[in-house]
């Protein structure tokens, strides 16, 4: 199983990067994610935890962000270090000079690096020649920036993780899909993927997953049937039908339309209210108030896509409470990577 590690595989964070949910062991991901709801509740109550003082964060971004860049420049300013922005025009990367140039000069100036982009060989090469923790802040594969702070909304509204059901519905192949389904089963979360039998996820990826579930007690689920694979969930997710850099529209359209999470799909789960919750890793897009939106609607006909407007400002939605998380959880994997922090073997 590949584990990621940059560096000595041991249990301590220090110097390591988080490259994939594999980067980490089981005990681990579930230290993060309560660091990280430690971390909010610091915030939340003023409480200072510069654990960076002095240090300087690189962040490369080859794709626009929102959610990404803000966590990540917020958590590293409150953690007390200087974050860097380097968009595509604004480095060599990849075009005038190698990753592993551009890593080796990076990492000599830098305490720390971000990637966000396409390939996972990229934030690989950084975190090989750099010699400095870099974090995935999401390629093509992987997205544990994300995962994290998932994890930690289930908990903060349940209380627990080992034993919920967390249901993934649409492009099951995607980078959110992988990280859940690999993430939900190291920590004893039920993960079902629910999608179009041409998008499930790759054997390898539920392989992964299957591995860590045989240990954690997690069920995995991946079907094409929705009746059957939203039944019992705690959480429904679902994610933009057509990923940045992407652009078959109508194909998408026509094969998850089907998927759209609304509130018969909701219904389907069986569920009780109160242990029901709607999460999306944003954007969303579920009315026409953007120039996608609108582009859709003339093309398409469709007003709503992966999830209706009536589910995203429903009772049930927590999805701005998962954004906000981001930055917590991103804080905790700075801290705990680059913090010279104590923190016993998990």
């Amino acid at each position: 199983m590949d584990k990621r590690f940059n560096g000595k595989k041991n249990s301590i964070f220090q110097g390591r990067s988080v490259l994939s949910e594999t980067s980490l062991t089981p005990a681990e991901m579930n230290y993060l994610i309560d660091f990280g709801l430690h971390l909010k509740y610091l915030k939340r109550h003023n409480i200072p935890h510069r654990y960076l003082e002095g240090k300087s964060i690189a962040l490369l971004f080859e794709k626009a962000s929102t959610r990404t860049r803000s966590s990540f420049v917020t958590a590293a300013v409150e953690l007390g270090a200087h974050p860097d922005y380097l968009g595509k025009d604004d480095i060599h990367l990849g075009k005038k000079e190698s990753v592993e140039d551009t890593a080796k000069i990076l990492g000599s100036m830098f305490d720390g690096i971000e990637f966000r982009g396409f390939k996972q060989s990229t934030v690989d090469g950084l975190a090989k020649y750099s010699g400095v923790p870099v974090w995935n802040g999401l390629t093509d594969e992987w997205h544990p920036t994300q995962t994290i702070p998932d994890l930690m909304t289930l908990k903060e509204n349940f209380g627990y993780l080992k034993g919920l059901t967390l249901t993934f519905i649409g492009d099951g192949r995607n980078n959110v899909a992988n990280s859940l389904l690999v993430g939900g089963s190291m920590v004893g979360v039920n993960v079902h993927i629910v999608a179009p039998k041409s998008l499930l996820p790759s054997e390898n990826h539920v392989e992964i997953a299957k591995k860590y579930a045989q240990e954690s007690g997690s069920e995995i689920v991946i079907t094409d049937d929705i009746d059957k694979g939203v039944k019992g969930s705690n959480a429904i997710y679902t994610d933009v039908w057509v990923s940045m850099g992407e652009s078959d529209w109508e194909e998408r359209v026509k094969l998850l339309k089907p998927y759209q999470v609304n509130m018969d799909l909701m219904r389907k789960t069986g569920t009780p209210d109160d242990e029901l919750i709607f999460m999306h890793c944003l954007p969303a897009f579920h009315d026409t108030k953007t120039e996608y939106g609108k582009e859709i609607e003339e093309k398409y006909g469709i007003t709503e896509m992966e999830v209706t407007d009536e589910v995203f400002r429903s009772k049930y939605s927590r999805v701005f409470e998962e954004g906000e998380n981001r930055k917590h959880g991103i804080k905790a994997i700075m801290a705990a990577t680059l913090g010279d922090l104590f923190i016993p073997k998990a």
